[in-house]
């Protein structure tokens, strides 16, 4: 039987169940694939979970499809890199759009729903709602799965780090960023040299 089609939609807080839902499903089953075991235990724990500023802001989207949700993922214009980082007290600060970029946050696709162009289809319309606020660029910090999607969307990988969760378990990523092209439609996707990615080790840092 044919899927339809997944619609695209601003998430509500009333969708915060069904979104760390099908983030932790989702992480279950593509973290083991660049993590060991206790990575990504960790990491399904406290990266897979939403950010209720992302709901409240009207910054986060979900594709759906048959009333089940496939793909979630938004930005912020917050201060807050990434779900995992702790507390702090400048997570709610606005980033001011003509000096900082506007943060990519939280992207999840159900597993059997990769390889389909929802992932950009997220990122674009990430991309084109910073552009209406008056964002230049967008940054973000990526896990290991999710960096062959923000290549493909032109993003630039700046440095591999190690990234501490609340549990003081470590997992590696990859800060990159993006400059937000000024016209709306424009194809702003330039090609990424994927030597740039190279020396990273799957599941851990360059030695």
């Amino acid at each position: 039987m044919e899927r339809a089609e997944p619609m695209l939609r601003v998430a509500t807080p009333d969708d915060a169940s069904r979104v760390e839902a099908l983030m932790k499903e989702s992480a279950a089953v593509l973290f083991p694939r660049y993590y060991d075991e206790r990575q990504s235990a960790s990491a399904v724990r406290y990266v897979a979970q939403i950010d209720p500023m992302l709901l409240t802001d009207g910054t986060y989207f979900v594709l759906e499809s048959d009333g089940q949700l496939v793909a979630c993922g938004g930005w912020s214009r917050r201060d807050r890199l990434y779900t995992g980082s702790g507390e702090s007290e400048d997570d709610s600060r606005t980033l001011d759009p003509a000096t900082e970029p506007a943060k990519v946050r939280a992207m999840f696709v159900r597993a059997d729903w990769t390889r389909r162009g929802l992932g950009r289809r997220i990122v674009e319309e990430c991309e084109a709602a910073a552009r209406r606020e008056g964002y230049r660029q967008l940054a973000l910090l990526a896990t290991l799965p999710g960096v062959p999607l923000y290549l493909a969307c032109g993003f630039q990988p700046l440095e591999e780090i190690e990234v501490a969760l609340s549990d003081g378990v470590r997992i590696a990523g990859v800060s990159m960023e993006k400059a937000i092209d000024p016209l709306e439609g424009a194809n702003n996707t330039p090609e990424v040299g994927r030597e740039l990615f190279q020396p990273l080790a799957v599941g851990g840092l360059r030695r």
